[in-house]
């Protein structure tokens, strides 16, 4: 059954999206650090990891850790990887220390910044990118531009907060999903997994790219 289908299922579907916006997404925590995560694609980021194992993760946009140490933790799990977080600022990251985690402070959109990061990037690694910056359309596109050549083939570029089309959600129009389809019109490096969406429940929308072979 094709719940997508059903428009009963359609309208609920927005109604909780809604109310978990509303209710539940800014008070969220992991090990008592605010994350601004939907638990079903923070389970499916388990997932990917687990059966991709990159040994690097870029995570640009970075608040206050909680997705960051979430990332760390699983890596922790599977005793591979590191992380590199990046965001304009880490004042609300200054009390977090993990020994996979390294900060990088500066605009992801910048070409410093994407120097800083390469030079932290070794032959053999094995990458795939977490977005959660400003969701603003122009920057979201950029952020696609510069660094979907890092991607390893068979890795992931996700993409978050595609939902910031909907209306109920305060967030930029056009945003991150209208990158996405402009950014692919000229990209056929990367196709949309929609098989990472399966929860249907999703802040992603679109935005489970992987890099293809």
């Amino acid at each position: 059954m094709d719940l997508t289908r059903d428009p009963e299922f359609e309208i609920f579907y927005h109604k909780y999206l809604d109310w978990f916006n509303q209710n539940c997404h800014f008070d969220l925590y992991w090990l008592g650090r605010p994350i601004r995560k939907n638990p079903f694609d923070a389970w499916v980021y388990q997932e990917i990891i687990s059966s991709t194992k990159p040994t690097l993760i870029i995570e640009i946009g970075n608040k206050f850790g909680g997705s960051t140490l979430f990332l760390a933790n699983i890596l922790d799990s599977l005793n591979c990887g590191r992380i590199i977080g990046v965001d304009i600022t880490h004042d609300g990251v200054k009390d977090l220390q993990h020994p996979r985690i390294q900060w990088i402070t500066g605009d992801a959109t910048s070409q410093e910044v994407l120097e800083k990061i390469t030079k932290e990037i070794s032959n053999d690694d094995r990458i795939m990118i977490i977005e959660d910056a400003s969701h603003e359309y122009l920057a979201t596109l950029k952020i696609l531009e510069l660094y979907s050549p890092l991607i390893t083939p068979g890795l992931y570029f996700i993409i978050e907060d595609g939902i910031c089309k909907e209306d109920y959600i305060n967030g930029p129009k056009p945003g991150p999903i209208e990158a996405i389809h402009q950014f692919l019109k000229t990209n056929s490096d990367f196709t949309i997994d929609k098989k990472m969406e399966k929860f249907i429940f999703t802040y992603n929308p679109d935005g489970f790219l992987k890099k293809l072979q």
